[in-house]
């Protein structure tokens, strides 16, 4: 089981301002791609031969990522209104699929002003990783720390960092949200000084449970093994995990998802009610699995407006 964060006190350079100081004004640059770790300090990678794999198609899809990293894209200074979203692609956790479940829901968010920030977080499935199922947890961490160190430089207030997930996405943000307190990887640099916890979340049918009939196998398998502990199930079971400081949340799902069921959905919104943490499901009639942007489907692309409707709060 992880340990809780402790605090850390002390000074040092971190590789971010070394960074800056190498490349200069492009570290700032919109649609920025930054390393989440120092190349000799990721956590829980081994040398292997594993080369990260990218399919140009309909979708692009990554396998096998080999060092993390955030995308940075960012509206007009004019229209940002300081709101920035992390985003999670899903895929299984065995791909990502990384212009469909990310940077096409970044532009999305830089048309209303919100800053959208594309994770490229390891896979679990991956042969260069040593204590697999904590690793995507260790880099969704990592990133929203790094997007609060780098707050103020990007025009986002520290305060209103969100999160957004997408199908196993969804639940490695939900994940973050449950366990932002959560020491799983030791600390770098002053980034992990600050909070992991999201100020909002965002789940887009999401995986939530390892333990409920309407588990979603591929991921639990992917991330915990073919022969998992009930220590782990229960642990990346989210429903389970919710408390008072769990972040406020919107959901949404299709009814007839026969990938994830929106039971998945329904457990974390039931959760966050009993903890009295502000919630709102939107379960809608058809749209499957996977339905991004839902751009051919006019009643199921809706979910973007209601999305953005709700961030007006934060």
């Amino acid at each position: 089981m992880a340990k809780r964060i402790k605090s850390r006190l002390g000074v040092r350079i971190t590789f971010l301002i070394i960074l800056a100081f190498l490349l200069g004004n492009d570290l700032f640059a919109q649609d920025t791609i930054l390393p989440l770790w120092p190349s000799n300090a990721v956590p829980n990678r081994i040398e292997s031969d594993e080369e990260e794999i990218v399919e140009e198609g309909a979708i692009q899809r990554i396998s096998y990522v080999q060092f993390p990293q955030i995308e940075v894209y960012l509206p007009s200074e004019a229209n940002s209104n300081g709101k920035a979203m992390l985003i999670f692609p899903g895929g299984g956790y065995q791909i990502l699929a990384y212009d469909w479940e990310g940077s096409d829901i970044a532009k999305f968010l830089n048309s209303k002003g919100i800053a959208g920030i594309v994770v490229k977080y390891r896979l679990p499935v991956s042969g260069s990783l040593e204590n697999n199922q904590y690793v995507p947890l260790q880099d969704a961490q990592r990133a929203i720390r790094l997007v609060r160190y780098m707050a103020k430089t990007w025009n986002i207030h520290n305060e209103k960092i969100g999160v957004i997930g997408f199908s196993a996405g969804g639940h490695l943000a939900s994940t973050l949200g449950t366990h932002f307190d959560d020491e799983v990887y030791k600390y770098v640099d002053g980034a992990d000084l600050l909070s992991a916890r999201p100020d909002f979340m965002a789940l887009v049918y999401p995986v939530i449970s390892f333990t409920a009939l309407s588990a979603h196998s591929g991921s639990k398998n992917a991330l915990l093994g073919d022969k998992p502990k009930d220590e782990s199930m229960l642990y990346f079971s989210n429903e389970l995990q919710v408390s008072e400081n769990t972040p406020p949340t919107i959901l949404f799902h299709a009814s007839d998802d026969s990938v994830v069921p929106p039971e998945n959905s329904l457990l974390f919104y039931k959760a966050l009610n009993q903890k009295k943490v502000s919630a709102e499901l939107h379960i809608y009639p058809k749209g499957g699995h996977g339905f991004s942007l839902a751009t051919k489907n006019p009643g199921l692309s809706r979910w973007t407006q209601h999305l953005y409707e709700w961030t007006l709060q934060f």
